[in-house]
C-alpha cells in the first residue's frame, strides 16, 4: 500500500502530465492506495465550489481513506521536528510533518512532491515512492 499526499493528487486533478502524477496513474487499479484525513482535508479546502469538491470527494473515497492525527502521532511529529531542528532544518508545514510521521510509524511509503518530506526521508526514514 502506499499514500498519496494532496501535492500529487492536486496535480492529478490538475490534469499535469508530471512523474509523481505518471507514477499515480500507474498504481489506479494496481497497488493499495490510501489518502490520509489530513490530505482529504487539504485536497477538498482548495476547490472553489461545493459540487467539485463532492465530486472530488466521492473520487477519494474510493480509496481507503486513513485517520493520520492523533495524540501518539502529535507526540511523535512534535518529536521529529526537534530532531530536524537540530539538524538545522525547518519542516514548514504541521500538516506535512504529521503526514510523514504518521508514514513513518505505519511503515508506509509516501507518493509526493513537496520538499518538506525530503528531510524526513533523508534524516528520519520516511519512505518515499520514486515518481
Amino acid at each position: 500500500m502506499i499514500v498519496v499526499d494532496s501535492s500529487v493528487w492536486i496535480d492529478f486533478l490538475n490534469g499535469k502530465d508530471v512523474p509523481h502524477v505518471r507514477r499515480l496513474r500507474a498504481a489506479l487499479g494496481v497497488e493499495e492506495i490510501a489518502v490520509g484525513d489530513l490530505m482529504l482535508c487539504e485536497v477538498l479546502q482548495g476547490l472553489d465550489s461545493e459540487r467539485d469538491a463532492r465530486d472530488v470527494e466521492a473520487l477519494l473515497r474510493r480509496f481507503q481513506v486513513v485517520p493520520m492525527a492523533g495524540d501518539a502521532i502529535a507526540v511523535s511529529a512534535a518529536r521529529n521536528y526537534r530532531t530536524l531542528r537540530r539538524l538545522g532544518i525547518t519542516v514548514r508545514k504541521t500538516l506535512d510533518l504529521l503526514i510523514g510521521t504518521w508514514c513513518i510509524e505505519n511503515r508506509m511509503a509516501l507518493l509526493h512532491n513537496d520538499s518538506d518530506f525530503r528531510p524526513m526521508a533523508r534524516h528520519l526514514g520516511l519512505v518515499q515512492v520514486t515518481a
